[in-house]
Protein backbone atom coordinates (compact mmCIF):
# COMPACT_ATOMS: atom_id res chain seq x y z
CA UNK A 1 0.00 0.00 0.00
CA UNK A 2 3.04 2.10 -0.60
CA UNK A 3 1.18 4.26 -2.88
CA UNK A 4 -2.17 4.43 -1.54
CA UNK A 5 -3.43 7.80 -0.08
CA UNK A 6 -5.31 6.34 2.54
CA UNK A 7 -3.51 3.90 5.64
CA UNK A 8 -4.74 0.68 6.35
CA UNK A 9 -5.99 2.52 9.36
CA UNK A 10 -8.20 5.09 7.03
CA UNK A 11 -9.42 2.11 5.01
CA UNK A 12 -10.67 0.30 8.66
CA UNK A 13 -12.36 4.24 9.76
CA UNK A 14 -14.18 4.31 6.54
CA UNK A 15 -16.01 1.16 6.73
CA UNK A 16 -16.98 1.66 10.80
CA UNK A 17 -17.78 5.31 9.73
CA UNK A 18 -20.40 3.17 6.99
CA UNK A 19 -21.75 0.51 9.14
CA UNK A 20 -22.71 3.44 11.97
CA UNK A 21 -24.14 5.07 8.83
CA UNK A 22 -26.26 2.19 7.74
CA UNK A 23 -26.98 1.38 11.26
CA UNK A 24 -28.71 5.27 12.12
CA UNK A 25 -30.42 4.43 8.54
CA UNK A 26 -31.97 0.99 10.21
CA UNK A 27 -33.03 2.55 13.56
CA UNK A 28 -34.97 5.35 11.20
CA UNK A 29 -36.57 2.56 9.22
CA UNK A 30 -40.28 1.29 10.23
CA UNK A 31 -43.04 3.13 11.99
CA UNK A 32 -45.46 2.84 9.42
CA UNK A 33 -48.79 1.23 9.49
CA UNK A 34 -50.86 -1.13 8.35
CA UNK A 35 -53.79 1.12 7.72
CA UNK A 36 -53.21 4.81 6.31
CA UNK A 37 -56.02 5.92 8.63
CA UNK A 38 -54.40 5.64 12.42
CA UNK A 39 -52.03 7.10 13.28
CA UNK A 40 -49.12 5.91 14.63
CA UNK A 41 -46.91 7.10 17.70
CA UNK A 42 -44.09 5.12 17.09
CA UNK A 43 -43.31 7.31 13.67
CA UNK A 44 -42.08 10.14 16.75
CA UNK A 45 -39.73 7.97 18.75
CA UNK A 46 -36.64 9.05 20.34
CA UNK A 47 -34.62 6.48 18.71
CA UNK A 48 -35.85 7.90 15.13
CA UNK A 49 -35.89 11.64 15.98
CA UNK A 50 -32.56 12.75 17.91
CA UNK A 51 -30.17 8.93 18.09
CA UNK A 52 -30.23 7.70 14.55
CA UNK A 53 -29.47 11.28 13.16
CA UNK A 54 -26.52 11.51 15.66
CA UNK A 55 -25.56 7.83 14.60
CA UNK A 56 -25.60 8.92 10.62
CA UNK A 57 -23.54 12.50 11.37
CA UNK A 58 -20.85 10.38 14.11
CA UNK A 59 -20.49 8.09 11.13
CA UNK A 60 -20.36 10.90 8.30
CA UNK A 61 -17.20 12.65 11.20
CA UNK A 62 -15.77 9.16 10.89
CA UNK A 63 -15.82 8.74 7.45
CA UNK A 64 -14.15 12.09 7.01
CA UNK A 65 -11.27 11.59 9.67
CA UNK A 66 -10.26 8.46 8.01
CA UNK A 67 -9.89 9.89 4.80
CA UNK A 68 -8.03 12.87 5.65
CA UNK A 69 -6.12 11.97 8.60
CA UNK A 70 -2.35 11.65 6.98
CA UNK A 71 -1.04 8.55 7.36
CA UNK A 72 2.30 7.70 9.27
CA UNK A 73 5.48 7.94 7.61
CA UNK A 74 7.29 4.83 7.45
Amino acid sequence: MANFSVSRRGVRNILIGLIMMIAGFILMMGGGSADLNVFNPQMFSFARTVVAPIVILLGITVIIIGIMKKPKEE
